[in-house]
């Protein structure tokens, strides 16, 4: 992935080198409104970098480039304040801050579809369970409950064994 630079200031090629060489990544520069949007058209970015004096002249060219940036991180900096190794800095926080969020999603999704998992299993063996308590059930009926049963208790046992994956994280 690479980060895409809007701005007009003169130089801004010899920052997007420097930040690139530090960032290890490609740092392309849009010099305008109208470059950001067509370079947005073109391709995905990890991180959208506007200067905010074009955000400030221009408000709503700056909120339409936001949102044509997809899932890159939209910052703002002032390039004429901040120098190379400040844009690094700000889009190095931006990429962890992005990376803490998306592992902590991940988790969250992990623990309801585990949660859910379990639940409906549960409900599957219970189920499974009282039909078979139930007089009447004839025979056959009776083998695939229990069949059921047995393969619902199986996959309860699984899900409540701590993964060998869990296991090794919290080492």
């Amino acid at each position: 992935m690479s980060i895409l630079m809007v701005t007009g200031i003169e130089g801004a090629r010899n920052c997007a080198d420097v930040v690139g060489t530090q960032l290890k990544m490609e740092v392309e520069v849009a010099e305008g409104r109208r470059a950001a949007l067509a370079a947005l058209r073109r391709r995905e970015y990890l991180a959208v970098v506007i200067d905010e004096t074009l955000a400030e002249c221009d408000p709503a060219a700056a909120e339409k480039i936001c949102e044509l940036a997809g899932l890159a991180i939209p910052l703002q900096i002032n390039f004429a304040v901040a120098g190379a190794a400040r844009l690094v800095r700000e889009i190095r926080s931006a990429l962890h801050r992005r990376e803490r969020e998306q592992t902590l999603a991940r988790r969250a999704a992990a623990a309801a579809i585990e949660t859910e998992l379990k639940s409906t299993v549960a409900g599957l063996l219970l189920h499974s369970q009282l039909a078979l308590s139930g007089g009447g059930v004839p025979a056959a009926v009776a083998d695939r409950l229990r069949t059921v049963a047995d393969l619902a208790g199986s996959l309860r046992q699984q899900l409540s064994a701590p993964s060998e994956a869990g296991r090794q994280r919290h080492l």
